[in-house]
């Protein structure tokens, strides 16, 4: 039997997914030690996530992309180290499909409540080496009556005495693929979909921009938004990727067209505020919604 933290509960089995609440409503279910093949680089995500009126605005394991996990935290190369899943962009050839997987293993529990949890991971390779060290924060607060918010803080540490470079595929020739950092798949059955920002509308006008927030709405056995927020500057200087034609996609970018470098013992840290919206939203109803999750305590 293990403490799962400071609020003194216990977790006798070890399962492998923590349900998290909003007013007694389980709204996100967070799978900490996921069993799968090495081919998706494995790693802790949320799935199902949920409107309060219970509609899915998540995908996991999707037919077309089977490596992207509902909400997850990933990154296609970190030292030349595959940490999203599936094909490895290679410069000069394009995807393919090598054995470079790495996998986020949990390590301990800081904090497990009904609502939010705090707990530390290894990023590690194929052959088991650390190359990260990683302590990340959820929680699920009330924003309004039809409104939760998500929030998703990680701080990454270079766990190696090296220089640790992270790159996205734009670093390495893929034009617009700045992918890597906090990433949401969202539902493959979704209708009227609608990508709203203050930099303008559609995945054109979004992909590769800063802005204050990123909405995504759809319909499928309910109509759904989720608003995506930068919660403190550093974030905020972090590029969106967005794709809405082939799949539903969100992500705020740790690096986009340069690597970025950890020196040893250097670290970095993002914050992250995804609120979970019943209904379709518009523009105005979106950046109150973002502002008001922002200004909450």
């Amino acid at each position: 039997m293990e403490h799962s933290g400071t609020t003194g509960s216990v977790v006798a089995e070890r399962p492998d997914a923590l349900a998290l609440h909003v007013d007694g409503r389980e709204v996100a279910s967070y799978v900490w030690s996921s069993r799968l093949p090495a081919s998706t680089a494995p790693r802790p995500y949320l799935h199902p996530v949920r409107t309060l009126t219970g509609t899915v605005v998540t995908d996991a394991r999707p037919h077309s992309h089977t490596h992207q996990l509902g909400i997850s935290i990933a990154a296609p190369d970190i030292g030349g180290r595959n940490f999203w899943g599936g094909r490895t962009f290679v410069p000069g050839h394009g995807p393919a499909w090598l054995d470079d997987h790495g996998a986020q293993q949990h390590r301990r529990w800081l904090r497990h409540t009904e609502s939010e949890l705090a707990h530390t991971l290894n990023w590690v390779d194929r052959d088991g080496a650390e190359l990260l060290y990683e302590r990340r924060e959820i929680a699920c607060n009330p924003l309004s009556p039809g409104a939760w918010t998500l929030s998703v803080r990680t701080k990454l540490a270079n766990a190696t005495d090296s220089p640790l470079q992270i790159r996205s595929p734009a670093a390495l020739g893929r034009v617009g693929a700045g992918y890597g950092g906090f990433f949401w798949r969202g539902p493959s059955r979704s209708e009227r979909v609608r990508v709203l920002s203050p930099a303008g509308d559609g995945e054109r006008a979004v992909n590769g921009t800063t802005a204050e927030w990123v909405a995504v709405s759809g319909a499928g056995q309910g109509e759904w938004t989720v608003v995506f927020a930068p919660a403190d500057a550093v974030t905020a200087a972090d590029r969106w990727f967005v794709r809405s034609r082939d799949y539903l996609g969100v992500g705020s970018s740790l690096t986009w067209d340069r690597p970025l470098v950890l020196e040893p013992g250097g670290a970095i840290a993002r914050h992250i505020l995804a609120v979970v919206a019943d209904g379709t939203l518009d523009s105005d109803a979106a950046g109150a919604l973002a502002a008001a999750a922002r200004s909450a305590p």
